[in-house]
């Protein structure tokens, strides 16, 4: 069942929005070679909390850690630890918080040091096709739009998108009604109507799209072991249009000196 949030709660999930854009902002700040997943981890947890937030993913189904970090061909919900970030590496840090009984989802894929040319541009596309997911996401559109703009862009330019996770509702829990997959066909799926929030996240990989899953219970990594990219963003559908609450302003400032 979906839940259509009204203009005060969607407020309230903005707030959650903005301190996990803020949140990897600051974890963006120190991903360099040698820094480990866990200190990443550590830096976000801390900075949720004393910003008066909860890390939504924490326990959740028994998940160890606050945030996400997966990196290069793992695709999404590496558990931090001991590894050491190296020159080359793509880092997917992806989070929750819980402010004041909302949620906020979102997650960035980020280059360590100098990558190559390959991987430069499935950051690149993976980030655009997200874009083309959001403006598809208007009032009449349906859940298949931002699909089918997803995929076509990805595949396109010869990447693949991952099958067996999606993208999702969310408010006062971190995963609602509707699904949102990352392929699919114009037209079909749910209708889009005011008041609907998603988190949008396409998973792109830069081989195959064959996914598997590690022995931690957890982590989902490509088959072929190529690299994957991730990026996500919760949004709001209103009269005029899609609303993004997360922003990537922080991140492009504080790590790449770019002002929105």
């Amino acid at each position: 069942m979906i839940y259509y949030k009204t203009n005060e709660e969607i407020e309230a999930i903005r707030k959650s929005c903005t301190l996990l854009s803020k949140a990897l902002g600051e974890v963006g700040k120190i991903i360099k070679p040698g820094i480990t997943t866990l200190k990443i981890d550590k830096i976000g947890d801390e900075f949720i909390r004393d910003h008066g937030g909860i890390p939504a993913f924490m326990g959740y189904k028994d998940f160890p850690n606050s945030f996400c970090i997966s990196v290069n061909e793992q695709v999404v919900h590496g558990i931090p630890g001991k590894y050491e970030l190296k020159e080359g590496d793509l880092v997917s840090v992806d989070g929750g918080v819980i402010f004041e009984g909302f949620f906020g989802d979102s997650a960035f894929t980020f280059p360590v040091g100098e990558i190559g040319e390959e991987k430069r541009k499935l950051l690149q596309v993976t980030r655009e096709s997200l874009d083309l997911g959001i403006q598809k996401a208007r009032i009449g559109m349906r859940i298949g739009d931002i699909a089918s703009a997803v995929q076509e862009h990805v595949e396109k330019h010869g990447f693949s998108i991952v099958r067996e996770l999606v993208g999702h509702g969310l408010g006062r829990k971190l995963h609602e009604d509707p699904q949102v997959p990352n392929y699919g066909k114009r037209g079909s799926g749910t209708k889009i109507q005011n008041g609907l929030v998603i988190a949008i996240e396409p998973m792109v990989n830069m081989g195959k799209k064959d996914v598997l899953q590690a022995e931690d219970g957890w982590t989902i990594y490509t088959e072929d072991k190529k690299p994957s990219a991730h990026f996500e963003h919760t949004i709001a559908i209103g009269k005029d249009g899609p609303e993004i609450l997360t922003t990537f302003n922080f991140i492009d400032e504080l790590v790449y000196g770019v002002v929105a």
